[in-house]
């Protein structure tokens, strides 16, 4: 389990490099997209992926078992 959790932080890091190498221009606008977001837009934003994460956790899970 602990390196399944090791693994997928592992993966969320190098898609998050990759954005900061490849396009950074585009990663600093969005940054400034998202300061101007309220606290509510972003706590339901982060609420949406937290649940497309689980989602997605459990289908592949599903799929492979």
């Amino acid at each position: 389990m602990l390196a399944h959790v090791l693994l997928a932080l592992g993966l969320v890091l190098v898609i998050e490099g990759l954005l900061y190498a490849l396009v950074p221009g585009q990663l600093k606008a969005m940054m400034q997209s998202v300061c101007r977001l309220s606290d509510d837009q972003l706590r339901i934003g982060g609420v949406a992926a937290m649940a497309a994460g689980v989602l997605t956790v459990w289908l592949v899970n599903a799929a492979m078992f």
